[in-house]
């Protein structure tokens, strides 16, 4: 009896696969968000201290070079882990740091003209900061869309789940808002510029008129359902975020509207820029208070590292520009003296949560998947043949 060969066998396939992206989620654009704030606020502050620009320069490049890294991780992640990227967007708790990249690619544009120019050049500056503002405008506008969209029609969400956290995908349009009058002097005179300062006081409404409406439900759930969960904790800090770019964007169209918009509209942004940033930084204030007593207590009661921490980092980078557009527009030294201290904070702020994030990643802890619960099975493999 003859019988048919068997067909032989397709060559092993090898896995190219990329498991240390697996488990990376868009949370992890806050390092370049914090890390490019740092360089940005300290180039404004109040008292020059030698060195300190050059210092500011360097750690902007580092934000830059973290972002070119976790725009090519994320796109390994997308590519070969597609499952876990609909995931990330499925689950609500981790949706909302989209708002994330937008936020990073800004961060990073306002600051190569901040600072980055002083190496890269003026026009360099420049059209990196364009292609960076355009890039992340259009992913912050989506993403204010798009994300609480997919929480009202996709998402299960309990009232006792609110979180600061859904602020990121609101504040993205404000960060729009306060980079952006940094290109008005590089445009043509005229309507262009006019165009461009317009856009972004649009962008301004967008992200404030969002944020009224969704703090109240955060503030309401933190009065009525007591503190959040230890590891969310330091997401309280994320408050500050809009507060204190808002007051940022305020000064950045006083510094730039003469010249740009009729007169009388020039003079109404100065006039803004006081009357909504001191009341603003004000509440930005007692919300730090609160924050920060809500972290004392978590801390107290065990909490540890998690990439939350990186919320102390950004949120009040925002306030410390803030401050430095109310010492500018009102001569107070006493802004000159918050902003000192805010910076002073935002450093050490920045520094602990650096050093316990290159550890995890060191280690491979901040990259692994999430551990089994105790008790439950092992995976288990069986032949089939």
């Amino acid at each position: 009896m003859v019988t048919a060969a068997q067909p032989l066998s397709p060559p092993a396939v090898p896995n190219r696969r990329v498991p240390a992206v697996r488990h990376l989620g868009p949370n992890w654009y806050a390092c370049v968000m914090g890390t490019a704030i740092v360089g940005t606020a300290g180039a404004a502050l109040p008292w020059r201290v030698p060195g300190l620009r050059a210092v500011c320069t360097t750690v902007w490049a580092l934000s830059l070079v973290l972002l070119a890294v976790l725009l090519m991780a994320r796109s390994l992640h997308w590519l070969h882990h597609r499952d876990q990227a609909r995931a990330h967007l499925l689950d609500p708790a981790a949706a909302p740091f989209y708002g994330c990249l937008a936020m990073a690619l800004l961060a990073v544009g306002g600051g190569a003209l901040t600072v980055g120019r002083d190496w890269l050049g003026t026009s360099a500056a420049v059209a990196l900061d364009t292609v960076l503002f355009t890039a992340g405008t259009v992913i912050g506008l989506a993403a204010a869309v798009a994300v609480p969209y997919l929480m009202a029609v996709r998402h299960r969400i309990e009232p006792g789940q609110a979180s600061p956290v859904w602020l990121l995908p609101l504040v993205a349009p404000m960060v729009s808002a306060a980079v952006g009058p940094l290109l008005v002097p590089h445009l043509p005179p005229g309507q262009p510029r006019e165009t461009l300062l317009l856009a972004c006081v649009a962008m301004f409404g967008v992200s404030l008129l969002a944020t009224l409406v969704t703090l109240p439900v955060i503030f309401g759930r933190l009065l009525t359902g007591g503190p959040l969960p230890l590891a969310l904790t330091p997401s309280l800090f994320l408050v500050l975020g809009p507060l204190g770019q808002s007051t940022t964007a305020v000064g950045k169209f006083a510094d730039v509207a003469p010249g740009v918009v009729p007169g009388p509209y020039a003079e109404g942004f100065g006039v803004l820029a006081v009357l909504y940033g001191v009341p603003v930084m004000g509440f930005a204030l007692m919300w730090l208070c609160l924050a920060a007593a809500h972290v004392v207590r978590a801390r107290r009661e065990g909490m540890g590292f998690s990439m939350t921490w990186w919320s102390f980092t950004f949120p009040v980078g925002t306030c410390v520009t803030g401050a430095e557009a109310l010492a500018r527009h009102t001569g107070l030294a006493v802004y000159d003296g918050l902003t000192v201290v805010l910076y002073a904070g935002l450093v050490a702020a920045w520094a602990v949560a650096a050093v316990h994030t290159a550890r995890g990643v060191v280690s491979g802890a901040l990259l692994a998947g999430p551990r089994p619960a105790p008790g439950a099975p092992r995976p288990a493999t069986a032949r089939t043949t």
